[in-house]
């Protein structure tokens, strides 16, 4: 049996999937977190949150990378940790500096750091020749908006140190612009309590469907587990409205997706114990690299990859914390593609009716989650405030996201916000 030290976790469905795998892996953890409130506001009244099932929870600030070093080095000594790992972005630099300074199995901190942060990723794959957007990175308005006008309107502005599409704006011009800024400056601590950098990111508007490539690496090798659809909507905004897997493309577009994420992982040095998430751009001048995401893909993606393929991408992020040999074997599922989406609110107000507790008699359907009436709503303006999701399976071949389209249209035509 193993120990692990897990620091801080996402609230949604990764923090239940990875507890899961390291329990059925026969292994335990520690929990260090800087508010456990967080965490158990987030679990259904009356039931223990799983990280609850950690060997010991233990409280230290997180966000103070210097002094929290030495605060876990003391509990190594006592404890004694064979891994480390988050499924958060916003630590994930902060697991790797641990694993680092413990002597443990992991990707170097400073590729997770450039991972982490999208101006960085930006820099160092345009050096390795991975293509991407034309991009600008600045902190005052007089040169974002000239950098804007030299690479063209339309373009995307980015937050470079948020994650879930937050404040990922397309703009068509120099006043919406200056509001996409302006939103930014008003947003200056993260979700987690950590002071954001002023920088921001303008790219050239990609075109052409994005697609997801989810990989694992072990011993300098990374293997490709399969390339994922998504679906894009709420603009101006960019939220993930659904995903497919595997995604329906050629197999040249499959093959130019995957060699584009591997040449990224390559090129920031993600090459040996980490699960990512490469989100690329099939555009008409060929593959682009969206974002590169050194952990295992959110949205319930890994459960529509082990409903179709077995692999369950949570039991090999644990494998490679540990410095082991990940089990990638394909097993026969029953399902050649499963799919799910996500229903989100265009407008704020109170959730007076949503019912789809028929759905689940429906043998296509795997998963059903909606949110309960009285919930109050906000227009979404990222990935963070869906009302909940379908997921169906198809054993005959791609139809998988169809079927989910067809199951949320008829909940849509109930969905009642005042």
């Amino acid at each position: 049996m193993a120990h692990l030290l897990l620091v801080e976790s996402w609230v949604g469905s990764m923090s239940r999937l990875l507890p899961r795998a390291i329990r059925e892996s026969g292994h335990d953890f520690t929990f260090l977190t800087r508010d456990l409130h967080h965490y158990l506001r987030s679990a259904p009244e009356g039931v223990a949150h799983p990280l609850l099932g950690a060997r010991h929870v233990i409280t230290a600030d997180t966000n103070d990378i210097e002094a929290l070093l030495p605060q876990v080095e003391r509990l190594h000594a006592v404890l004694g940790f064979d891994g480390v790992l988050t499924s958060c972005d916003y630590y994930l630099p902060t697991a790797a500096r641990i694993a680092g300074r413990l002597g443990l199995p992991g990707p170097g901190p400073e590729a997770v750091a450039d991972a982490c942060r999208k101006d960085a990723t930006r820099r160092v794959l345009a050096d390795a020749g991975v293509p991407g957007p034309r991009f600008a990175v600045h902190e005052e308005w007089a040169d974002l908006a000239r950098a804007a006008r030299e690479i063209g309107y339309p373009l995307v502005v980015k937050p470079v140190d948020l994650c879930a599409g937050m404040y990922v704006r397309r703009v068509d011009d120099e006043s919406e612009l200056a509001d996409a800024v302006r939103a930014l400056a008003d947003f200056p601590v993260n979700a987690r309590g950590q002071r954001r950098t002023p920088s921001i990111l303008v790219e050239e508007l990609l075109d052409g469907p994005e697609v997801s490539v989810e990989t694992v690496s072990y011993a300098g090798a990374v293997q490709v587990v399969g390339v994922t659809d998504k679906s894009i909507g709420g603009a101006p905004a960019f939220i993930e409205t659904g995903h497919m897997f595997p995604a329906a493309l050629t197999s040249a577009d499959t093959e130019a997706a995957e060699q584009t994420a591997l040449a990224a992982l390559k090129a920031l040095g993600l090459v040996d114990g980490v699960v990512a998430h490469t989100e690329i751009k099939l555009t008409s001048a060929g593959p682009r690299v969206v974002e590169v995401n050194p952990r295992p893909a959110g949205n319930r993606i890994t459960e529509l990859v082990r409903h179709v393929t077995g692999i369950d991408l949570a039991a090999a992020f644990v494998d490679v914390a540990l410095g082991r040999a990940p089990d990638l074997r394909r097993t026969d599922t029953g399902l050649r593609s499963a799919a799910i989406g996500f229903l989100v609110p265009d407008r704020a107000g109170t959730l007076e009716a949503l019912d789809g507790g028929e759905l689940q008699d429906s043998p296509a359907v795997l998963e059903v989650q909606f949110a309960e009436p009285g919930k109050e709503v906000k227009a979404a303006g990222s990935n963070n405030e869906y009302l909940g999701h379908v997921m169906a399976g198809d054993p005959d071949g791609l139809g998988a996201g169809d079927r989910v389209e067809s199951l949320l249209t008829g909940i849509r035509a109930g969905l009642v916000i005042r």
